[in-house]
C-alpha cells in the first residue's frame, strides 16, 4: 500500500530503505552532511475500551491516579528516550515535545497526539510516533485492570516539516 503526500520528496529511490548499505548489512544513516533544520513531526493514534473504563479515566477514578497526566508525561519520555529503543535511531537534542488526549465518547476511545520538535540533520517522525505509542500503552497499564480487551490502533504520523525533503502532510483520514 502506498502512502499519499503533499510535498514528498525524498532522497531515497522507491524501494531503497536507508537503513541498510550496498552490501545489504544494517547501518545508522550518515547525517553528517545535512544542514540542520527546525524539524517538526505530529503523530497520533487511540486505544478504544468498555464505556465504564473510559469513566473512570474521565472522573480521575483510576486507583493508580491521573491516568491522562501519567500517560502524559510517559509519552514525553518515551520521545525523549527513542534512540535508546530503537536501534538504528539517532539520538537527538529535543527542542519541544507535545503531548494531547482528547476524549470521544461515541466511540469510547482515548486519542493522543504527540508534537515533537528539534533543531538537527534528521527528523523526529520516530520520536512522535514512540510518545503516542507509550502513552495509549501507559494507557492501557493503568487501566488493565479494570478492562484487558482495550484496543490500540492506527498509530501514525499525520505530517512532517523541516529537512531536506521539505513539508509532508498525510492525506489518509484515520
Amino acid at each position: 500500500m502506498s502512502t499519499q503526500s503533499k510535498n514528498d520528496t525524498t532522497s531515497t529511490s522507491a524501494g531503497e530503505l536507508s537503513h541498510f548499505d550496498g552490501s545489504g548489512q544494517a547501518h545508522m544513516v550518515d547525517v553528517a552532511e545535512k544542514k540542520e533544520t527546525h524539524r517538526v513531526a505530529i503523530a497520533s493514534g487511540h486505544i478504544r475500551m468498555k464505556p465504564e473504563t473510559l469513566t473512570l479515566i474521565q472522573q480521575g477514578n483510576a486507583k493508580k491516579g491521573d491516568v491522562l497526566g501519567i500517560a502524559r508525561i510517559a509519552a514525553i519520555m518515551a520521545a525523549k528516550r527513542t534512540s535508546d529503543l530503537i536501534p538504528l535511531c539517532h539520538p537527538l537534542a529535543l527542542t519541544r515535545v507535545a503531548v494531547d488526549f482528547s476524549i470521544d465518547e461515541q466511540k469510547n476511545s482515548v486519542s493522543c497526539t504527540a508534537q515533537v520538535e528539534t533543531v538537527g540533520k534528521t527528523g523526529v517522525e520516530m520520536e512522535a510516533l514512540t510518545a503516542v505509542q507509550v502513552g495509549l500503552l501507559t494507557i492501557y497499564d493503568m487501566c488493565k485492570a479494570v478492562d484487558r480487551g482495550m484496543v490500540m490502533g492506527d498509530v501514525r504520523v499525520l505530517e512532517k516539516h523541516g529537512g531536506k525533503s521539505g513539508n509532508w502532510v498525510s492525506l489518509i483520514d484515520g
